[in-house]
This record gives structure tokens, C-alpha cells and sequence, in this order.
């Protein structure tokens, strides 16, 4: 199978949470406008890459915050907008009203405290490193039997059927 044949799993499923960050704000935009206030007690913390292609950040911010920088929505923002490739918001900095515009694709952390709730987002890269493959192996030599009995463990060949297996095993902590 060429790499041209291979479903990319990891995109897909990296792409449908990224959904879940899109339609979290468009709930918010939808039930309470695009200035200030969430419903409820709910308030998110979006950490970003400022150095990510397509970040738009005052210069001395991304001076400030070299690499990452998390903001909080809750009570003082506007002019709040998403769409499928990005958010934009405008937060005060020393009382000075900045617009921060953040590709979806830029964020690495969304999470809603108020409901414990967090995503995070882990760049793949097209190579496994070495404790990616250290799993792989564990899976490959765990040959116990399953949990109906028959044997064949969770990495065995001789099993035909497929099995699911959680992505956080491939994820860096």
C-alpha cells in the first residue's frame, strides 16, 4: 500500500476536533453575540502557536509570548467571528483593544474549566519518534488472550478482526 492509499486517520479525527473548538464558538456567538459574555459559568482557555503560519498578533505580543500564548474568553472580548480555517477576537492588553486573529489549525490547547473539558492537539509528524514505536512493539508482542478468551492478543496477526485503539497511546504527554 503506497502512502497515497493509506486513510490518514490521525488528520480525520485531528480535523473533527478541531470542529468541536469551531462549533464551540459559533455556540457562543449564536446564544450570546460576538461581545463579551458566555453562557452559564463556561469560559474557555485557547493556547496557541504565535509562531504558526497565519497567526496575526501585535509584534510585541508575539515577543512576549515566543512560541505560545493562551488567552481566556469570558468576560471582556469582542468582535468574536470563527470559520473553518480560523477565530478572531478582540482582547484588551493594558487596556489597549488588540485583534488577534488564530488559524483553528494553530491552536494546541482548548479547554472549557467550567465543565472540565479540554482538548489538546499534538502536530503529527510523518515518522513515528521512538516511544511511538516502543508502543507499536508492546502492542506486537502482547500475545494474552482477549477479553471473550480466544486468544490472539491485541497486536496479533492471526486475528482478523479489527480492533480500536485509543489515540492518546500515540500522543506526547
Amino acid at each position: 500500500m503506497t502512502d497515497d492509499d493509506t486513510l490518514r486517520y490521525d488528520k480525520m479525527v485531528e480535523a473533527a476536533l478541531r470542529g468541536v473548538v469551531r462549533k464551540s464558538i459559533e455556540e457562543v456567538i449564536e446564544q450570546h453575540g460576538t461581545t463579551g459574555g458566555m453562557p452559564g459559568e463556561h469560559h474557555f482557555y485557547i493556547t496557541f502557536m504565535t509562531d504558526f503560519s497565519g497567526v496575526k498578533i501585535p509584534g510585541y505580543l508575539r515577543d512576549r509570548y515566543p512560541g505560545e500564548m493562551t488567552i481566556v474568553l469570558q468576560y471582556q472580548f469582542s468582535d468574536l467571528s470563527v470559520d473553518r480555517e480560523k477565530m478572531s477576537v478582540t482582547l484588551s492588553f493594558n487596556n489597549v483593544p488588540e485583534r488577534l486573529e488564530i488559524p483553528l489549525a494553530a491552536i494546541s490547547i482548548f479547554a472549557d474549566p467550567s465543565v472540565n473539558f479540554a482538548l489538546q492537539f499534538q502536530p503529527l509528524g510523518e515518522a513515528l519518534e521512538d516511544n511511538d514505536l516502543a508502543i507499536l512493539d508492546e502492542l506486537d508482542d502482547d500475545d494474552g488472550p482477549d477479553d471473550d478468551g480466544s486468544g490472539g492478543g491485541k497486536g496479533s496477526k492471526s486475528s482478523d478482526s479489527g480492533q480500536v485503539i485509543s489515540l492518546d497511546q500515540f500522543r506526547k504527554k
